[in-house]
């Protein structure tokens, strides 16, 4: 308590060095958390919107769906009596499983036709799982039994429909050769896939089963209230539920999202070259101010070295200066750093449309605990490594060479 008592009068003596050494540190910290928490919002967005709009926190599918589902679906499928759904449904953590039935074919309105892809989803279920599906033009799906389709942007321009125009869906059915019905066009949609909005469409489960004359689904997409109990649901319905007894298998959404995934390691490598910046820019400014210092007292240092002190105590006092200045700076940038963020956020920054999307959107900065304590670290641990060769500098000056800079 004294070593920071006497470091803190130290550091008051030159009040206009001291001031630009907390700029240096706070500006560093509050660099950090603006920088990662916009890193950190992306990353959020992008999960959140792969699992509200793709993926679910969970899917559930017959084993060995995702490899070899492509070539026979109909082999794969959950049928609707399945007692596990409604056992998944009920668990306490759980919001919600939605069915999903994969088709692809033919869609013609007039004498154009294109190919399409499409999810036979259930409209009840799809609020909460779809949130990134954005509908506008027209209105989304009303029933699970309706004879309506919604399609993605880009296959409405293609097919030139509008919300009230009839297409004719054409599909293969499990039964061989070819099928077909007629639905009424209920809206348009948009998502952040503008490549998906291209070929995309949506239609009511019981119309796709009715299309492709099979019953049930491809998978059960399970919606958590959090996504960070992910692992803890998987594991426990993997106990619950074994592959080889109940023919289920349960598959998280970060093994399904390669390009969130990608861009997370991306971005983190990214990240650890801003920190090792950052710090850089600390060490070598707060060294630099502090061996300015060092050589202003060397003659105190040389009388205090001459009255007893040992060499190990100079060197606390100075390494105790640049913890100080590792306190406070952090403190105070994490303390504004925090407020800017929050003010930011309730701003939004305004960003200019992905690649592969036709919409701007609002950015925001995600401050975590975890993002705050990294950054007041960074300052406390910088701060000490530029404090360790100035005191040990001083502490390994000669007496008389110092006690001459005070004649």
């Amino acid at each position: 308590m004294a070593n920071l008592f006497v470091a803190a009068r130290n550091l008051g003596r030159n009040k206009r060095r001291a001031a630009i050494a907390l700029s240096i540190v706070s500006v560093g910290v509050i660099s950090m958390i603006l920088a990662e928490g916009f890193v950190q919002w992306i990353f959020w967005a992008m999960r959140e919107g792969t699992i509200q709009s793709q993926l679910g926190h969970i899917q559930v599918v017959r084993p060995g769906y995702f490899k070899a589902g492509a070539a026979n679906p109909f082999q794969y499928l959950l049928p609707g009596s399945l007692p596990q759904r409604q056992a998944i449904e009920s668990t306490a953590g759980v919001k919600l499983v939605a069915p999903r039935l994969s088709v692809n074919g033919l869609v013609s309105h007039g004498d154009t036709t294109v190919s399409f892809l499409a999810d036979g989803v259930d409209p009840a279920k799809e609020a909460d799982l779809s949130k990134a599906f954005r509908i506008v033009a027209g209105k989304n799906l009303s029933s699970a039994n309706a004879k309506e389709v919604v399609l993605g942007r880009g296959l409405a321009r293609n097919l030139g429909v509008e919300p009230g125009a009839t297409v004719a869906l054409l599909a293969s059915p499990s039964s061989g050769g070819v099928n077909g019905v007629e639905a009424t066009v209920a809206g348009v949609f948009i998502t952040a896939n503008q490549t998906y909005d291209d070929s995309a469409l949506r239609l009511p489960i019981g119309l796709a089963q009715s299309l492709l004359r099979a019953d049930g689904a491809h998978t059960w997409l399970v919606l958590l209230d959090e996504t960070e109990r992910t692992d803890h649901f998987l594991s426990r319905f993997r106990a619950l539920y074994p592959s080889q007894s109940s023919g289920l298998e349960f598959v998280p959404w970060y093994e399904r999202a390669d390009f969130y995934n990608k861009t997370v390691t991306l971005f983190a490598q990214q990240m650890g070259v801003l920190r090792l910046i950052i710090g850089c820019i600390i060490v070598l400014s707060i060294s630099n101010m502090l061996v300015m210092g060092v050589l202003e007292r060397t003659g105190e240092i040389g009388t205090l070295l001459a009255i007893g002190f040992k060499r190990k105590k100079i060197m606390q006092l100075f390494a105790t200066e640049s913890l100080l200045l590792g306190l406070i700076g952090g403190l105070l940038g994490v303390v504004l750093g925090y407020g800017l963020a929050e003010l930011i956020s309730y701003v939004g920054i305004p960003m200019p449309p992905p690649p592969g999307m036709e919409e701007g959107y609002l950015g925001a900065i995600r401050v975590s605990w975890d993002l705050l304590l990294s950054a007041f670290s960074l300052a406390l641990v910088t701060t000490l490594l530029a404090g360790l060769y100035p005191a040990w500098m001083a502490s390994r000056m000669q007496i008389i060479n110092a006690l001459r800079h005070n004649i």
